[in-house]
């Protein structure tokens, strides 16, 4: 079975840097896509970045040029770097991973295996 756990979440204040982290295990790190998504109270989730194999990523458009999506194939892990981080980022942060083997996919593709999430809250 999939298993994603996040990490790395906390509080910190505008303008500073946080780099969440999401191990995954059972799951063909290598050739999957996987992603970042965020919801805060009273908001519709979204995603924030998307990767796959070959290192095709997409963001959205409030976090690009702060935020970078990686992945370390030989540690399973997934990482999301923020930066100069805005008190509108406070949210619940989500590991995400697809079951399909993709090139690419969008911000709102339906992923399959979601991690329990990390609070990062932002302060002005």
């Amino acid at each position: 079975q999939v298993q994603l756990v996040e990490s790395g979440g906390g509080s910190v204040q505008a303008g500073g840097s946080l780099r969440l982290a999401c191990a995954a295990s059972g799951y063909s790190f290598s050739t999957g896509c996987m992603g970042w998504y965020r919801q805060a109270p009273g908001k519709e989730r979204e995603g924030v970045a998307t990767i796959c194999s070959f290192g095709v990523s997409n963001y959205a458009d409030s976090v690009k040029g702060r935020f970078t999506i990686a992945k370390d194939n030989a540690r399973n892990t997934l990482y999301l770097q923020m930066n100069s981080l805005k008190p509108e980022d406070t949210a619940m942060y989500y590991c995400a991973a697809a079951r399909d083997v993709r090139y690419s996919v969008p911000l709102n593709y339906a992923m399959n295996y979601w991690g329990k999430g990390t609070l990062v809250t932002i302060s002005s």
